[in-house]
């Protein structure tokens, strides 16, 4: 019989925290994480030049409505007034890190800190998504499943359909929204709603028809009535725990077209820096030179929804949720 354990590795706190306390196989298990992060991949990137602040100004044209009243010989019509939207976004600053001891340098048996490293490599990449994702899923725009009137009211049963979907594209097309890419809208669902939309009929015969289509990105699992589905990894979708009826949680699906939404950073400081700090460099603070030190950080980052009627959310209470 094989026994599982948690943080039997955390035997004090603090640099302590990380020393071993008994022999660990030198190949380590592969860490439980998403590896795509399909959120930020569909960004627009609005990258900032250095010096210039913290913050960017986005501007968005009003739509001008056609002119069909014919013009009269020799008058001049009244004019139309333009108009500009300002959309206004602060990057801001992201890291963690972890201590260990030096204890780890002569008695780890695997190599922690190193896979440690890449781990917080992989950490910095789903900071980044989610920060993308909490900010898509604030919309305005909303379609509830089942033809519920809010996310309260959603309830067992209230699956998510091909038809809601197709919804939220017909919405768009009637903002005037251009597709988001390869002449498509794309729809980042989670995998409790592809769960229910294999079962879809109306969803299958498409899915099936289209069988040969090659997927754009990673991730996609269908190309269907001009809508790319794209699951996002389990652990990075939007869920609404226990926020419909009954204590149900709530799905959030986005669909969306062409710019909108964007991510923006400083020239030069929007990827992560790895950060060590040697035994010994906290100088009177770490006399003994017990402890050390890796992080990560992001120094300006921010995501932004540029076009308010580009986004529509759909929210469902998927059978498996």
């Amino acid at each position: 019989m094989t026994t599982q354990t948690t943080a039997v590795i955390n035997t004090g706190s603090g640099a302590l925290a990380t020393k071993p306390a008994a022999f660990y196989d030198k190949v380590l298990l592969k860490t439980l994480r998403a590896r795509s992060f399909n959120h930020s991949a569909f960004a627009q990137s609005r990258p900032m030049p250095r010096n210039a602040g913290d913050t960017v100004n986005f501007r968005m044209i009003g739509v001008l409505a056609p002119a069909t009243t014919p013009l009269s010989e020799g008058v001049t019509p009244t004019g139309n007034t333009a108009t500009i939207t300002a959309i206004s976004a602060t990057t801001k600053q992201y890291g963690d890190f972890i201590e260990f001891s030096d204890v780890v340098d002569f008695q780890q048996i695997d190599p922690i800190v190193t896979e440690y490293t890449k781990e917080q490599g992989v950490q910095a990449s789903e900071t980044i998504d989610v920060l993308v994702r909490d900010e898509i899923t604030a919309g305005t725009n909303v379609i509830y499943a089942n033809n519920r009137v809010s996310r309260a009211t959603l309830a067992a049963g209230d699956i998510p359909t091909l038809d809601l979907f197709r919804k939220a594209a017909l919405t768009l097309k009637k903002n005037k929204v251009r597709p988001a890419a390869n002449g498509k809208y794309v729809a980042l669902i989670s995998a409790d709603t592809v769960f229910d939309l294999m079962d879809d009929a109306k969803f299958k015969a498409a899915f099936q028809y289209g069988m040969d289509n090659k997927p754009f990105i990673e991730g996609q699992i269908a190309d269907v009535y001009g809508i790319n589905f794209v699951e996002v990894t389990a652990g990075t979708s939007k869920i609404f725990a226990g926020a419909g009826a009954a204590g149900a949680n709530v799905h959030a699906n986005i669909v969306f077209g062409e710019e909108a939404y964007g991510i923006t950073k400083i020239a030069g400081e929007g990827d992560a820096q790895t950060i060590i700090k040697a035994l010994g460099s906290s100088g009177t603070a770490d006399a003994l030179n017990q402890r050390q030190t890796i992080g990560w950080k992001i120094n300006a980052f921010v995501a932004k929804r540029l076009k308010e009627q580009a986004i529509v959310r759909v929210e469902c209470v998927p059978s498996n949720s």
